[in-house]
Parts: C-alpha cells; sequence; structure tokens
C-alpha cells in the first residue's frame, strides 16, 4: 500500500492559519517522491515522521513560488541530515530532480547550500531532468509520465514550463493535475479512468470539476491546492457529499492510502 502525504494544500495565497503552500509526498515501498516544495515542506516532512533518507526524487510542476518556496530549504534539510547523521540517500546517495527550468534549478541550489567559506556543494549527487512530455520516470517503485499544461498561457513556441503528472505503481493510476488552465488538459493522462485524481482548485470550480471527475470514472477525488471558493466557504463540504464518487477536500497533515 501507497501513502500520499499532503505537506501544504494552499495555492498561492498570503499566509493562511493552518495552510501551506502546495506540497505532497509519495510513498511508495518506503521510498518518497516530492511533488512540488512550498514552503514548510522540508519542516513538515520531517516533524510527520518521513524518512527523508528514503527520498528518491523531487518533481515540480512549475516554478511559480507557490511551488517552489520551500524547494532550496529542502535541499538544505537533507544536506543537513546527510552530515549529521552520517548517512546517505537511498539511491545511492543520489537525487533525481525533475524542473521545467534548470536555470532555476542552478538558482534553488546555489541557496540551498551557500557557504562563503567553502565550496557551495552538495552532499549527494542529483539526477536533474528538464521536465518533458511523456515517460518522465521509472523506477523499481512507480512509473511517472509528465504532460503540459496551458496554465502558464504559452504556445509551446519556446517550450512549455507547467505540467500536470500520472503516477502509477502497484496496478494503480493517481493522476496530479499540477496547476492546469481548463481540467481537460487532464484526458490523455486519465484516459479510461484512474484510482485518484488530485486535482487543484486555485484556478476552478468545486462544481465543475465535480462534474468533471464523475464523467471521466474518477473513483476517488482529492482537491488541494485550494483557491479561494474552498478556503472561504468550507460549507463546499457539504456541496461534494452530494456526488456518487469519494470526494474530499484534503488539509495539511491529511494522509491518503491507496
Amino acid at each position: 500500500m501507497a501513502r500520499i502525504h499532503f505537506l501544504g494544500t494552499c495555492s498561492g495565497t498570503e499566509p493562511m492559519e493552518g495552510m501551506h503552500h502546495t506540497s505532497v509526498v509519495f510513498e511508495i515501498n518506503g521510498q518518497n517522491y516530492f511533488l512540488d516544495a512550498g514552503e514548510n515542506c522540508a519542516y513538515a516532512a520531517y516533524l510527520s515522521g518521513i524518512d527523508m533518507m528514503k527520498t528518491r526524487a523531487i518533481l515540480i510542476s512549475h516554478m511559480h513560488i507557490d511551488h517552489t518556496g520551500g524547494f532550496a530549504n529542502l535541499l538544505f534539510c537533507l544536506n543537513k541530515l546527510i552530515w549529521r547523521h552520517n548517512t546517505q540517500l537511498v539511491d545511492n546517495n543520489t537525487l533525481n530532480i525533475y524542473v521545467p527550468d534548470l536555470k532555476v534549478l542552478n538558482a534553488i541550489k546555489t541557496v540551498a547550500c551557500y557557504n562563503a567559506k567553502e565550496n557551495n556543494n552538495l552532499r549527494f549527487a542529483t539526477r536533474e531532468t528538464c521536465t518533458h512530455d511523456g515517460s518522465l520516470h521509472e523506477d523499481e517503485n512507480l512509473r511517472i509520465t509528465a504532460l503540459h499544461n496551458r496554465h502558464l498561457g504559452e504556445d509551446g513556441s519556446n517550450g512549455w514550463h507547467a505540467y500536470s503528472f500520472l503516477f502509477e505503481f502497484d496496478g494503480k493510476r493517481v493522476v496530479c493535475s499540477g496547476d492546469v488552465h481548463s481540467p481537460d488538459e487532464l484526458d490523455a493522462l486519465i484516459g479510461d479512468g484512474c484510482d485518484l485524481l488530485l486535482m487543484e482548485t486555485g484556478h476552478h470550480s468545486v462544481t465543475d470539476v465535480c462534474n468533471y471527475a464523475v464523467s471521466h470514472n474518477v473513483n476517488r477525488l482529492r482537491f488541494y491546492h485550494h483557491g479561494r471558493e474552498i478556503i472561504g466557504d468550507r460549507a463546499a463540504e457539504h456541496l461534494i457529499a452530494t456526488y456518487p464518487i469519494d470526494i474530499k477536500i484534503a488539509y495539511d497533515g491529511m494522509i491518503e492510502e491507496i
């Protein structure tokens, strides 16, 4: 059984009590895959008992601050724990990193390990990949497929810099929206259906997303990356209860087993 840890469930708002910007961790066979790295993600993961040395990969859907604000601190935390406990990351002390802009990643790495008296090197190796459509990552635990979306208003002439993902493991299919211009951009990832859809509410109507999930054979729907409709009106929980599939609003600290 796999677990999905919701470390942060808020969209790019001003600070909200009890909520942090977007970050989730897929824990599969005891190993961890971060999807986005909003503020506080390393703190929340470590203090929740997640074994940070079992981290295999970090994926960033796009480089907006509510998805990357804790990225440098996450790298710093891994670095610090390796030094503090004289240990290594599970995959031969190597971290897979997938981002849509490698130039920004270089800046984040510089911040993460900056020390004017040292060489500014991480204590672990990195495999850095610029995110692209198609198969992105595969190991003994899972396969991850990426598909660009139109969240940033791009036409593709300069490449794509916002992505959604399909996680496949143990016969399960989990689609993660990232931020999308329209839910129908997820059609190709969902295909004939999926076991779980993690869907952002920062840019969409709760009703529209629920109707979309029902019509696309989604077994479970979890809302995250919350926008004003849910933040300002928690009564949305009563609305989603009227639909014939399993729908819940995710909150910081929630764990989903699948």
